[in-house]
């Protein structure tokens, strides 16, 4: 049975990607208190420059100095320059703070803002002490552990955090080494509607062109978390052309949106995570399309929880009854277009105990105790145990305030606790190859384990699968006409089970068995590849300004 993602936190990991960075130049003018610069009469939208820009400084020497100062509708462009940002130094959470997230080196909460870098790999939010040798320095002595908490420790620190505003977006930008703590942190860009509520406190985010990185992993208690992340936020919203490495949970996360995320992801690339995607009870209308997942322990996650991120369960049923204008069916989460390959990293950094620390490793996709997610027209190759799994996810956590087992559609099991299995889900014209070369009993291209009977089935239907799956008739037993049947009893796959098992630690292996087991000693870290795209026009929709003539850099 597959453990997937559990908010426990770990070491970092590590990447030094080498950029070269303009020199911030000081501002025309000094800041007000606070390092607020004000303009005297506001006659509409209006752009604030932070940092130099081809030789021109702008108003404010700190993004966060730009962020208090912005109205609704105002665009904050920021010039090439290594920032060191630390609000949450300068402004500690409280507990309470602390717990939800509201904190961090940059912290928004004025909505409907644009956040936008001239250059995405010259313009870092760097979460390393200020006047460290280089930009996201990966030695333990540059790093910063965050504000102190009230036991001596430290509650770690995030990276942007867009904390309950509606309709801002973050742009074209690098953010690096914000590493976790005792809070709710080690998130590099974070639209947070107020983590572990259940409630929806954010309407409307949009993310373009930005990377997110660690180049530090110290130890299991200091580690980054999320690369790009959003939970408690409901659509509409979308994120386009993100990358995300080293990070000890997932590269990028949806989660807590209860049925409403609303969120198309796309031109997506993750690579060298415990998880390159991680998606708790986040369901409704969700399109992951035209993206890359490889390198990473388990290439792409969603799961039911019975308490993190509530409320369970994930489904991806279309809201108010409506029909998918892709799938044509009641299933409006797709998961399309995309290349999923090489997910046998073994030595991508883990949070140990923690659930993403369970995904499998070698394989391509696991659906975990998800429904009616539909998987249509991807590549999935050379993933050495399963391409993807269809998997129950069993939760030992106390459920949240008011969720049930039976109640969120599980099967209490005694010793395991609360069991989900997959349902109503769709496997349809994938191409897979090269999968289960480890070629342990029941590795391949796709399995399913189901452990109870009299539930809506999965279907499979026009994989190109030469590598087979497991149980090995699915395709004609549980065929296209059969998804969301009523099954008649329980399957798991033969050896399949014993096999999940094995592969993510919560079982004994079968002898013989052969999975390469994670380990904090065997971490490796990697660098920011030389290729990511920046935007191709940063002035382009922005109110006039200093930095852009004719809607174009000057």
């Amino acid at each position: 049975m597959v453990l997937v993602r559990r908010r426990w936190r770990a070491g970092a990991v590590a990447v030094a990607g080498a950029v070269a960075l303009a020199v911030l130049g000081a501002p025309p003018a000094p800041p007000l208190a606070g390092g607020v610069v004000r303009a005297a009469h506001r006659t509409g939208p209006r752009t604030l420059l932070v940092g130099t820009f081809h030789g021109r400084a702008g108003r404010y020497r700190t993004i966060q100095a730009a962020v208090n100062a912005a109205k609704p509708g105002d665009t904050i462009l920021i010039g090439p320059g290594d920032y060191h940002t630390q609000d949450d130094l300068a402004h500690p959470p409280t507990p309470r703070q602390a717990s939800l997230g509201e904190f961090g080196g940059v912290l928004v909460t004025t909505p409907k803002l644009t956040i936008r870098g001239m250059n995405r790999s010259s313009v870092i939010v760097d979460g390393t002490k200020p006047g460290t040798a280089v930009p996201c320095d990966p030695a333990a002595t540059a790093q910063e552990l965050g504000p102190p908490n009230t036991s001596g420790g430290h509650y770690g620190s995030n990276g942007i955090v867009v904390f309950e505003a509606n309709t801002v977006w973050v742009q074209n930008l690098t953010v690096c080494n914000y590493l976790s703590g005792t809070g709710s942190s080690g998130n590099e860009i974070w639209w947070d509607g107020g983590t572990g509520t259940g409630k929806i406190g954010l309407r409307g985010y949009w993310g373009s062109y930005l990377t997110a990185t660690t180049t530090y992993y110290g130890n299991p208690t200091v580690g980054p978390t999320y690369g790009i992340f959003a939970n408690g936020a409901s659509g509409p919203a979308a994120w386009n052309q993100i990358y995300a490495s080293n990070f000890d949970d997932a590269g990028m996360y949806v989660g807590a949106c209860r049925q409403v995320c609303n969120v198309t992801i796309s031109h997506a690339w993750m690579e060298y995570n415990a998880l390159g995607y991680s998606g708790t009870n986040s369901g409704g209308a969700i399109v992951i399309k035209n993206s890359r997942f490889d390198n990473n322990q388990d290439g792409f996650d969603t799961n039911t929880q019975i308490f993190s991120d509530p409320p369970p369960p994930q489904n991806g049923r279309c809201p108010h009854g409506k029909t998918s204008p892709i799938t044509h069916t009641r299933s409006c989460w797709v998961f399309e277009h995309n290349l999923v390959e090489d997910n046998n990293n073994a030595h991508a950094p883990i949070a140990p105990g923690g659930y993403a620390s369970a995904g499998p490793v070698g394989t391509g996709m696991t659906v975990s105790g998800g429904r009616n997610d539909t998987v249509m027209d991807n590549t999935f190759k050379n993933n050495d145990a399963w391409g993807i799994l269809f998997v129950p996810f069993p939760d030992r956590d106390k459920p949240f305030k008011g969720v049930t087992c039976a109640g969120s559609g599980g099967h209490e099991i005694t010793g395991l606790g609360c069991i989900y299995d997959p349902q109503g889900d769709a496997l349809l014209d994938n191409s897979f190859s090269g999968n289960g070369s480890w070629k342990n009993p029941g590795n391949g291209d796709f399995g399913q384990i189901t452990l109870f009977g009299h539930e809506p089935q999965n279907c499979y239907a026009g994989n190109t699968a030469p590598d087979g799956s497991t149980p090995a008739n699915l395709e004609t037993s549980q065929p296209r006409s059969a998804c969301g049947t009523v099954s008649t009893a329980s399957n798991s796959g033969g050896p399949l089970l014993a096999q999940v098992e094995c592969d993510t630690g919560f079982g004994a292996c079968p002898a013989g068995a052969n999975y390469p087991k994670p380990s904090v000693a065997g971490v490796e870290v990697h660098p920011l590849p030389t290729n990511l795209p920046t935007m191709p026009n940063p002035c382009k929709g922005v109110p006039a300004n200093a930095w852009c003539k004719g809607g174009k850099p000057i």
